[in-house]
């Protein structure tokens, strides 16, 4: 039987992230909610220095679920986000997934199927301890039968008159997956009372991330550290909170301590990694990178990475190296974008910018919706004089990401020079919105103030 772990945050579909009804506050403070992580800002790096995802969240430096798109606001919103890691389509709904990995998981007999749950007599095998176990996670993996899995755990507990904290987890763990949150942490914290668990700290966690209430999950993190001292997965929990928090500074220090625990743990160093590289000490971040290399990953997204800090440290014998290795590596099309991106901006960096320009347009080629490659194509068709070219570029990008400043800034630079003031004020505005600390766009925004007062 293959195992799924039920410990890893889930990705939220449309359904689940667009009709939550378990929002506690439609405006919460500052810094106690995951919806809207830029209301905490102890230590943000700069938009212009650390790009952001579509929430408004840094980009992080490990792939896992929920760094990508965060919780969008709208419906048209969460659609254009790309939720997956190898695709652009969105999750629709989390029950599809579990559906298919049942599916996969055993083979069945051509006559019929392995069990019929249908005519199983729960209350008989509710008596067996052994076999009870056996079967419930039979029928909660494999057939992906939660409420026949549920009267099972149900019945199960009712025999063991209630002393079973494992299967006071296992009905925590059903009501999880129907979306009954609040009754899954009343199973959770009656099985803490009587067995304290890593794994149900870990559940317990889960649920309060998906009720919103990063602040109640952190302090149950360290309760569990009070009992676990230095486990690894509670301090990793700890730090993807902060990370998703936007407190990219107490994040790093929780991954340095899971790596004082661990030396070898892949999101740590990557995380780490990423933070120095954009805290622009592109030497560090290098070392970590290399440790990763050294442990045996062998992909496409760490020769990107390596290539980057190559150049930036300024070791331009190994740069292009590892950015040809990275497109050798390349397993879709979305990733040989970003080593073409990342070479264009090599490009711009030595002044070459006929190959910049190839480079940008290789990535779009390779991914029609990679809104940073058309705001630099846009910036080079504007220095060849190409104005009309560029605000079409331009256009295209700001409405691909329209979490992104820069589209909007250079849109309203354009227009202001051509002396059409209306689309340049509300292009302005737009960059504004998104970066609010921006001090071009205060100064343009002053600047067609004076010019509208006057006229």
């Amino acid at each position: 039987m293959v195992y799924v772990d039920e410990i890893d945050v889930d990705r939220e579909g449309i359904a689940e992230m667009i009709l939550d009804e378990n929002a506690i506050a439609q405006v919460p403070r500052p810094g106690t909610s995951l919806k809207l992580p830029g209301t905490n800002q102890a230590g943000v790096p700069s938009p212009a220095i650390r790009p952001l995802t579509q929430a408004g969240r840094p980009i992080t430096g490990f792939l896992r679920p929920s760094t990508q798109g965060g919780r969008p606001g709208t419906m048209e919103q969460a659609i254009r986000t790309p939720r997956a890691t190898y695709t652009a389509r969105p999750v629709t709904s989390s029950s599809g997934r579990f559906v298919r990995l049942g599916t996969a998981s055993m083979l069945t007999s051509p006559d019929g199927p392995f069990i019929n749950l249908s005519r199983l007599n729960l209350t008989k095998y509710a008596q067996k301890p052994k076999l009870a176990k056996a079967l419930f996670e039979y029928i909660f993996h494999h057939e992906n039968d939660v409420k026949t899995a549920l009267d099972l755990a149900a019945l199960s507990t009712e025999h063991s008159q209630y002393k079973d904290w494992w299967w006071k987890v296992q009905i925590g763990k059903c009501y999880y997956r129907l979306g009954m949150y609040r009754e899954a942490e009343k199973q959770f914290q009656s099985a803490l009372k009587q067995q304290e668990m890593i794994d149900t700290f870990l559940y317990l966690a889960k649920v309060y991330i998906s009720l919103d209430q990063p602040v109640t999950a952190l302090n149950l993190f360290k309760q569990g550290l009070d009992k676990f001292p230095g486990e690894v997965t509670l301090l990793c929990g700890i730090a993807r909170i902060h990370e998703e928090m936007n407190d990219i500074s107490s994040a790093a220090e929780c991954y340095k301590e899971v790596l004082k625990q661990d030396n070898t743990h892949m999101e740590a160093i990557a995380c780490i990694g990423s933070n120095h590289f954009y805290s622009d000490q592109p030497e560090i971040a290098l070392r970590f990178y290399r440790r990763l290399l050294q442990m045996g990953v062998y992909n496409c997204q760490l020769f990107n990475n390596l290539g980057l800090c190559c150049f930036y440290a300024q070791q331009y014998d190994m740069t292009l190296a590892s950015f040809e290795r990275a497109l050798s590596l390349a397993e879709n099309e979305e990733d040989a974008a970003d080593v073409w991106y990342n070479l264009g901006h090599v490009a711009v960096g030595i002044g070459d910018t006929s190959l910049a320009h190839q480079c940008f347009q290789l990535a779009v080629a390779n991914n029609n919706s990679h809104a940073e490659a058309y705001n630099n194509l846009a910036v080079l068709e504007m220095r060849k004089g190409h104005v009309e070219q560029a605000k079409a570029l331009l256009q295209t990008a700001s409405s691909l990401a329209p979490h992104m400043y820069e589209p909007h800034f250079n849109f309203a630079t354009i227009s202001d020079k051509i002396g059409d003031l209306q689309r340049s004020y509300v292009a302005a505005r737009k960059s504004e919105e998104v970066f609010p600390d921006h001090v071009d766009t205060q100064h343009l925004i002053e600047r067609l103030k004076q010019h509208f007062a006057m006229l």
